[in-house]
């Protein structure tokens, strides 16, 4: 559990509420980006740059650009509840965090990364029914969230599910190929069921 708290927070530091998304650097993943890109063709297109990618760095800018993307909800009221809803969880005012993020999906329902919010939110608070819940909306509106897939494997896990955990891991790795901690979380799952089995 230490180990996905960690990735929660890591995953919420990565997810600047009021910026912009990066503009493309010559040579940098993105580069091709043009100002008539829509906001779901640029996903697309880093989507397809993130499954490519073998590099771990380069994958990593270019995951970050597309948390950048998911973050981008259009309207500065949700965008600043989010930013008060960070600063809750950061602080462990889980029950006031959740306050804005109930706003947040009320506002604003086909927003997935206030469900993946919440969710996480949720998950922090042990309540791993309102999280999965959270999740599968998140994955309803953006079915290739990572991010929320990371943490349904990680309820899977503390729940004792490894094998929907595996499965979870491995969604997330045909997504992310290169990132290390479900590379890792693979690994030790397949291990665990293997020794398991005989």
């Amino acid at each position: 559990m230490r180990i996905f708290v960690a990735i929660c927070l890591v995953l919420l530091a990565a997810t600047p509420m009021s910026q912009a998304a990066d503009k493309a650097v010559p040579g940098e993943p993105g580069a091709k980006s043009t100002a008539a890109e829509t906001h779901e063709q640029r996903l697309d297109r880093l989507f397809g740059e993130l499954k490519r990618e073998r590099n771990e760095k380069i994958a990593t800018h270019i995951s970050q650009r597309i948390w950048q993307e998911w973050a981008q909800s259009g309207s500065a009221s949700v965008e600043l509840m989010m930013q008060w809803s960070q600063k809750a969880i950061e602080t462990k005012k889980f029950d006031v965090a959740l306050d804005f993020l109930d706003q947040v999906v009320t506002l604003q329902p086909t927003y997935a990364e206030g469900w993946n919010r919440r969710a996480t939110v949720h998950y922090m608070m042990k309540n791993y029914g309102k999280s999965m819940a959270d999740i599968d909306r998140t994955l309803q509106l953006e079915p290739r969230h990572f991010g929320a897939l990371s943490g349904l494997a990680q309820i899977m896990m503390d729940t004792d599910r490894k094998e929907a955990a595996l499965r979870a891991w491995q969604r997330v790795l045909d997504i992310y190929p290169m990132l290390r901690n479900a590379q890792n979380q693979v690994s030790a799952i397949s291990e665990e069921l293997a020794g398991e089995s005989i």
